[in-house]
């Protein structure tokens, strides 16, 4: 796998889960991230490996499931619309402590939307549209190489953790094709023996259910997977930090747009104004100390969204008294153009009165 192919991100996402030792795929097709199901029809059957087209997105999710509960490595693919539809599983899937790997690669909403690119589901991965306290780990990728290395720490993190992992995915980066040295797995393997379900010979009886009618044993879990999260904040944050050092204006920005938002910090760099970018890798859990360390020493922040500002509240929630963030983004449709983002930094340097250096 170290020849540099020319791979689109959902084919490279497909790639990188068989190289994790995804055995289950479970999916129904919906643009734009149908190539995923489409390669790893025919190469999971070359390999005997289990492949099915559900019958609906509910159909799918409760697939994997089932499969995650007996050890099995399940990788789930759909898109905004349709992940809505899963949320009760996802919900099912956190309680249970089951290692789903849920791929969303959005498109427009809300609603059906469209197929135009957005970065519209930062609030259902993060915050999430099933019942309960629970938590998903969402990983965001920006260009297609990290499509497969973040893939490949999905399937460990969901292992680690026993939790569902989403891979987060521009529309846009699902669809776009760059050239990429898919590197080896480089993570080991979890034992998971001590839970999964694989019949009780020589061993006492397990059971993997999300019903408790004893208040106090409720309680209990809920507290144990509250736990499991601090723990997963403490070790498990992420993210990308770019002319930082010496910026007075901080960009933030997620997924593929934050390759932009580095163009805007050169195009400025070169003006004498210190523009740096700070991107979040891991979208929960959210970089917030390592971003309200900044904001000690730097007050003017940018976020830049294809929203209208989702990420923005933990943004602001990060940031220490004193900062002031600006937003400029827009819901869905042509991704924002470089241009567009300049124009809008323009004004915020002109209003925040920071002189070229």
């Amino acid at each position: 796998m170290s020849e540099k192919q020319l791979l689109k991100g959902n084919i490279a996402i497909a790639k990188a889960a068989l190289e994790a030792g995804c055995k289950c795929y479970f999916g129904y097709p919906i643009t734009p991230q149908s190539e995923i199901g489409e390669f790893l029809s025919l190469e999971m059957q070359k390999l005997d490996l289990g492949y099915v087209c559900a019958e609906s997105e509910i159909g799918a999710i409760n697939m994997a499931l089932g499969a995650t509960a007996t050890g099995t490595k399940a990788l789930v693919s759909s898109s905004s619309c349709a992940i809505s539809l899963m949320q009760e599983a996802l919900s099912y899937a956190a309680s249970d402590e089951l290692p789903i790997v849920l791929v969303n690669v959005m498109r427009a909403g809300p609603g059906q939307g469209y197929i135009y690119p957005s970065q519209g589901d930062y609030n259902q991965a993060t915050v999430g549209g099933g019942n309960g306290d629970y938590h998903t780990i969402v990983l965001s990728p920006s260009s297609v190489e990290e499509c497969a290395l973040m893939t490949y720490r999905a399937f460990y993190l969901s292992q680690k953790y026993k939790n569902p992992v989403i891979l987060l995915v521009d529309g846009f980066l699902g669809q776009m094709a760059e050239g990429v040295e898919l590197v080896k797995n480089p993570y080991p393997e979890i034992d998971n023996s001590s839970w999964i379900l694989s019949g009780a010979n020589n061993r006492d009886s397990r059971k993997i259910h999300s019903l408790e009618p004893n208040q106090d044993k409720l309680n209990n879990h809920i507290r144990n997977l509250s736990a499991k999260y601090k723990e997963i904040e403490k070790n498990e944050v992420d993210y990308e930090k770019y002319l930082c050092d010496d910026a007075e204006i901080i960009i933030t920005a997620f997924g593929s747009l934050a390759r932009a938002a580095k163009e805007v910090c050169n195009h400025y760099r070169k003006k004498g104004v210190r523009i740096g970018l700070f991107r979040p890798k891991t979208l929960w859990p959210f970089p917030y100390q390592e971003l309200g360390e900044l904001s000690k020493k730097i007050k003017i922040f940018v976020d830049i969204e294809m929203n209208l500002g989702q990420m923005l509240k933990d943004v602001k929630l990060a940031l220490s008294s004193g900062a002031k963030v600006s937003f400029i983004g827009k819901p869905v449709g042509d991704w924002l153009k470089l241009e567009e983002m300049i124009q809008g930094i323009e004004n915020i340097i002109k209003e925040n009165q920071v002189a070229s250096l």
